[in-house]
């Protein structure tokens, strides 16, 4: 085979490689806790397609950056499990110890965190070895985690210290603390890196904060109890727990625009890459919803296992 056309072929296996990526790029993966199982939800169809077992009440959920591999908290077990996302099948589990709830996982490095609510610390896994090679002391009560898109920084919402820890990865140490509401639960981090969103439980707000500045620059009113919050068409999303509904507020104002009603105990959230869906996980209800950005209302649902949390980044 001439040069040109081995060019040629590896072009084509490339570009069908990235149509396999694409196909495969639109589905949630939903731990359902009560259930101790994983769902998969079909987003084209709105249809749940299969379910594995995962055992000790799964919660927190993050992906690999080629999003092949999802890292799963089972605080239960005291486990991080790994899940290989194409066969859908458990691949590995890891004793971490302690109760672990939130998971984040590096854009670039082989590398997950794991907040442990009882101990007040990250721990770090090495997802090539899958052991732990580190511990990062933070605030109490570590919960939702996020790493910013260039991989430097990893923030902790800090529930009992009402803070959210900023940490360089490099150094793996807490190097700033920022005050924020009630109980921060979830944390989101924005494309650009510039902004993150805290869910205050207690004090029904959102946070938000300049990451660069280390500051507070805003904060939003929601509904009660809200759990995490979702970003999408220039609009953030919180759900709120135990008001059942999702309220939307505009990521420039920072002014409430619609307090959309959605399911019992709203709780996972996240926008797909397109941006043109947001995706909520009902507790409650045990379904995955489907809300337009722009619309403001729900344009799909879907029955997944019994209490779904999907605490983190659940979309590929």
């Amino acid at each position: 085979m001439s040069f040109l056309l081995r060019s040629t072929a590896a072009l084509a296996f490339l570009f069908l490689g990235a149509l396999q990526s694409v196909a495969v790029a639109a589905e949630a993966l939903t731990t359902n806790q009560p259930a101790d199982n994983l769902s998969f939800v079909n987003l084209d169809t709105m249809k749940e397609v299969a379910r594995i077992k995962i055992g000790g009440k799964p919660a927190g959920i993050a992906l690999s950056p080629d999003k092949t591999k999802a890292y799963i908290t089972s605080p239960d077990s005291r486990e991080l499990v790994e899940v290989d996302a194409v066969s859908r099948a458990v691949t590995r589990r890891l004793v971490v110890g302690g109760g672990p709830v939130g998971v984040a996982a590096h854009p670039k490095r082989p590398e997950v965190y794991v907040a442990d609510w009882y101990t007040h610390k990250i721990i770090v896994v090495d997802t090539n070895k899958f052991a732990v090679v580190g511990n990062i002391a933070v605030g109490k009560s570590p919960s939702g985690l996020a790493v910013t898109p260039d991989g430097r920084l990893l923030l902790s919402a800090d529930r009992d210290s009402n803070t959210v820890s900023f940490v360089d990865i490099a150094s793996r140490k807490r190097i700033a603390t920022v005050p924020v509401g009630d109980h921060p639960f979830g944390i989101t981090i924005d494309d650009a890196g510039s902004r993150a969103y805290t869910a205050n439980v207690k004090s029904d707000d959102v946070t938000v904060i300049d990451i660069a500045g280390r500051r507070v620059v805003g904060r939003v009113p929601t509904g009660r109890r809200p759990y995490a919050v979702g970003l999408a068409d220039g609009r953030g999303f919180s759900t709120d727990q135990y008001g059942e509904t999702v309220t939307a507020f505009d990521l420039k104002t920072l002014a409430p625009i619609k307090v959309i009603r959605a399911c019992d105990h709203p709780e996972g959230i996240e926008a797909d890459a397109t941006r043109h869906n947001i995706y909520v996980a009902c507790w409650g209800d045990d379904v995955l919803l489907r809300i337009d950005p722009v619309a403001l209302k729900v344009t799909g649902k879907t029955p997944v296992g019994d209490g779904p949390r999907a605490f983190g980044k659940f979309l590929r």
